[in-house]
């Protein structure tokens, strides 16, 4: 197996590399970001072809290796041809090299969200043009695609999806006082910061709602979010006979990688087209994982956490909106990080912006467009804390 990993010295891309290693899977192709010194042990360790990186470091990389290939456009590495590109690049940067990569027809690992949750029709039109895959590689999502290997879409009647609930799911009971140091203690997973806030507020969740209809061709009314502290099943679809199927499994994004990564050569070209995968061999000893424990499944409380509400209103609406909320909460999740507003500041400033985004067709343009205009919208209710005028 030949990888290309986009977004290497991420969280995600470290541990696709952990899975690489344990694999022994060839790493051909390396797009990082500013930090070269990780950036440098992965080098030396896997001995990519090529890497790209941060163009405001790229002088830097070039003298620091001058005998690869070094380049400035994550999207050259996502055309390199490899047997899968892991596209666990966050944010919008993600988008362009997902597209990118689906016209030369390869295969996609996605951890990217914002590409289905913003792009979602883009995106399998690229596919359709260029003859390449996608498979998802967030847990909930891959814990869905492995549920419906062998069924029929439309015997499909709802597809469920697990949040741990957070830090906050039981407490304190008022959150304007928390801090981002608070926020970041994740109770289940490891991630990075941005996700990590994204999922103490349920927007995280929104994104994955939004994301699974799009891959899996539903509406958003038929993808249901229950909480699950536990977080050891990710994802259930109940079917219209009334029986239901579930994924569960340790805590470990690297099991997810994994089963993404063997499944994408035969994976998506068009929403639902679920193909299963041939399974590797056991990650990280997880064979041991013993199947012990009470398990908790409770309703998700949208008065506590708005902003899960606000994505699912977004998804309906449809066209620009998803764009817009997703911009907003990026700019709102950094002024978050950076002590600018607090944590009930973050569905506020959602609300607003989403309120007063612009209705209108979704092209590569418009989207860059109301990705633009959301982020000064936002940047401006951070400055004024009111109301968007733009």
């Amino acid at each position: 197996m030949k990888l290309s990993v986009l977004g290497s010295t991420g969280s995600i891309g470290t541990q696709t590399l952990d899975v690489a290693r344990e694999r022994g899977w060839t790493v051909c192709a390396l797009a990082a970001g500013k930090n070269l010194d990780l950036l440098d042990a992965q080098i030396r360790e896997f001995r990519p072809e090529q890497v790209s990186v941060d163009g405001t470091v790229y002088a830097q990389a070039r003298e620091r290796w001058p005998q690869l290939k070094v380049l400035a456009d994550p999207g050259e590495v996502a055309a390199f041809p490899a047997d899968v590109v892991v596209n666990a690049m966050s944010g919008l940067l993600g988008l362009a090299p997902t597209r990118v990569a689906l016209e030369h027809g390869q295969a996609v690992a996605l951890a990217t969200k914002e590409a289905m949750v913003t792009a979602a029709h883009l995106i399998w039109e690229a596919a359709a043009r260029g003859g390449g895959r996608v498979v998802p590689i967030d847990s909930e999502h891959t814990g869905v695609y492995q549920c419906l290997t062998g069924e029929d879409m439309g015997d499909v009647a709802e597809v469920i999806l697990t949040a741990s609930g957070g830090p906050f799911r039981s407490g304190p009971a008022d959150l304007s006082g928390v801090t981002p140091a608070q926020a970041l203690k994740h109770p289940s997973w490891s991630m990075g910061p941005k996700i990590t806030i994204d999922s103490a507020t349920l927007f995280n969740k929104g994104l994955e709602v939004m994301e699974c209809a799009s891959l899996y061709g539903l509406p958003m009314g038929q993808v249901g979010v229950v909480i699950h502290p536990q977080s050891v099943l990710h994802a259930a679809v109940r079917f219209r006979d009334g029986s239901l199927k579930a994924q569960f499994g340790p805590t470990d994004m690297r099991l997810p990688i994994a089963y993404a990564v063997d499944a994408a050569p035969s994976g998506m070209q068009r929403p639902g087209d679920v193909r299963g995968a041939k399974r590797g061999p056991q990650v990280q000893n997880h064979l041991a994982w013993p199947m012990r424990g009470t398990w908790e499944l409770l309703e998700p409380d949208l008065k506590r956490f708005p902003c899960l509400a606000l994505a699912y209103r977004a998804g309906e609406t449809g066209g620009l909106a998803p764009v817009a909320l997703n911009a907003a909460d990026e700019v709102a999740v950094d002024a978050f990080l950076n002590h600018r507003i607090g944590f009930t500041d973050i569905p506020r400033l959602l609300e607003s912006v989403l309120d007063s985004t612009p209705a209108g067709t979704l092209t590569w343009d418009s989207l860059h467009d109301t990705d633009r205009w959301a982020r000064a919208a936002a940047g401006q209710w951070i400055d004024t804390k009111g109301k968007v005028t733009l």
